[in-house]
């Protein structure tokens, strides 16, 4: 399976030839080349998703915006329609009422943080696997570990396929040795496919050295073959801000 998590940058007519209108045609054709079977992507405005959905015409998308009254950003995946079938799909939100559209930490920025929580089937195989995609807060590092440690728990709350592997995948905005990422390592379970990943987060080039803050960890039953950025840029113009993670994954 080819997994791919993808910050696509919120549509901001500041970005220049950056704004997302001329990186429209680079995206499609390197997912069109690519042929990801699962992709996460992040900072999907409304017509941002209308604009997935009648593009990637081989892929079924889905996700929830994050505001109150269910409006702004979403954090979608995607899927291959005619390789994968939906059986569960929830959003929720990162806070002490995750089922309040809208709701934040106390120590968040004014953004509402979602996970988008989906469990998919392999069509050919019938192998069950859950998909975790998330956008961690930018501001807030305690939100930004109580989040976290909020998805670790969600993914052990799977009432109908327990033994279901996990991939959680976004991006985290920290660093791998900030602090608010220690959920992460006082697990033994977890895999960190994303550990040598290097820098993901380039600001279109500008950023020297690029950060990451863009994260794969797999959890049960699947394991890592090869893992790679996404670098192609055209001319002065990148996929995005963030450079996205292809993986390429096999059931252990």
């Amino acid at each position: 399976m080819r997994f791919v998590t993808f910050n696509l940058r919120y549509d901001n007519p500041g970005d220049g030839k950056n704004c997302f209108c001329h990186r429209q045609p680079l995206i499609l054709r390197t997912i069109g080349e690519e042929k990801p079977d699962v992709i996460c992507f992040q900072e999907v405005l409304p017509h941002m998703a209308d604009w997935l959905k009648k593009s990637l015409k081989d892929y079924y998308v889905i996700g929830c915006p994050r505001g109150e009254r269910l409006d702004g950003e979403q954090v979608s995946v995607a899927f291959r329609k005619e390789e994968y079938q939906l059986l569960e799909m929830c959003s929720f939100w990162l806070s002490e009422t995750p089922n309040i559209p809208g709701s934040r930490y106390p120590d968040q920025s004014d953004c509402p943080r979602t996970c988008t929580d989906a469990v998919l089937m392999e069509e050919m195989s019938g192998r069950v696997f859950r998909v975790m995609n998330t956008h961690l807060d930018h501001v807030g590092k305690d939100a930004r570990e109580r989040g976290l440690r909020q998805i670790l728990r969600q993914a052990e709350t799977e009432p109908f396929f327990p033994d279901a592997p996990v991939i959680l995948a976004g991006d985290f905005n920290a660093e791998p040795e900030s602090p608010e990422l220690t959920p992460l390592y006082e697990r033994t379970d977890l895999v960190q496919a994303t550990r040598n990943i290097g820098g993901t987060w380039h600001d279109f080039g500008r950023a020297n050295p690029p950060t990451q803050i863009d994260y794969i960890v797999l959890m049960g039953k699947i394991s890592c073959r090869s893992i790679r950025k996404w670098t192609r840029e055209e001319n002065g113009v990148y996929l995005s801000d963030h450079y996205p993670i292809c993986a390429d994954l096999s059931w252990a």
